[in-house]
């Protein structure tokens, strides 16, 4: 089977909006892969400074991201993925939001985003994939039927993303978080390579004030399998 001829569904939005947990929901219920494309970008953060490269060499942190042994295993709860980097579970080093703001600034350089395009792509297997992130349905899968943008308030977002931190005690400011998160919109939104949008035939929800359950059977009323 073709990459081209395995569906795909893709889960667009800023930080906190609910991607990671409902696109775990999805890939449950569907019995697909799934790919969380940021955390790519956080991995690669890590890995640099492992092997003392520079963030500013993007060359060498293309290199880098086109060899990394990566892969996401869901929690049994389905509540975050596991993230394993050379069969290490990193996931928590990839939690703060420190990481996130690092990763987004790397995400801007083009050598960077090619090599991992690459491995993003090549999570697409069958029987399917859950594919979440900020530019899943206008770069990385432009071909997908099935495309959803999920957004939300700043403050309902930063809400989330405190009581994930507190729950994963990790020390954390709400206030903090809240001027991380828009700032982070601001540079992912205006960014010219990439820039976080909804595509132009993405469903658009808004997360606010809504559960999990209903965002997921939301989803699944409006894709078409």
């Amino acid at each position: 089977m073709k990459n081209t001829d395995i569906p795909v569904i893709t889960i667009d939005g800023p930080s906190g909006a609910g991607k990671g947990t409902i696109s775990l929901r999805l890939a449950k219920h569907l019995g697909w892969h799934t790919l969380d494309s940021g955390a790519m970008y956080r991995v690669l953060v890590l890995a640099a400074n492992r092997y003392n490269v520079s963030l500013e060499n993007e060359s060498g942190l293309a290199n880098l991201a086109t060899y990394l042994e990566i892969y996401f295993e869901p929690l049994p709860d389905l509540s975050a993925t596991r993230v394993i980097l050379e069969g290490q579970d990193v996931s928590r080093d990839l939690r703060s939001e420190a990481s996130g703001a690092v990763a987004s600034k790397i995400a801007v350089l083009p050598a960077v985003r090619r090599a991992l395009l690459i491995r993003q792509r090549a999570f697409c297997q069958a029987p399917g994939l859950v594919a979440e992130g900020r530019d899943m349905g206008t770069v990385v899968f432009p071909e997908a039927h099935n495309k959803i943008f999920l957004t939300a308030s700043c403050e309902e977002r930063a809400h989330r993303r405190y009581k994930q931190l507190i729950d994963s005690r990790i020390d954390a400011r709400l206030s903090d978080i809240i001027a991380e998160i828009k700032e982070r919109d601001k540079r992912d939104s205006t960014r010219t390579k990439a820039p976080l949008v909804a595509a132009a035939d993405a469903h658009v929800i808004d997360t606010t004030g809504v559960s999990i359950e209903t965002v997921v059977a939301c989803i699944l009323k409006k894709v078409v399998l």
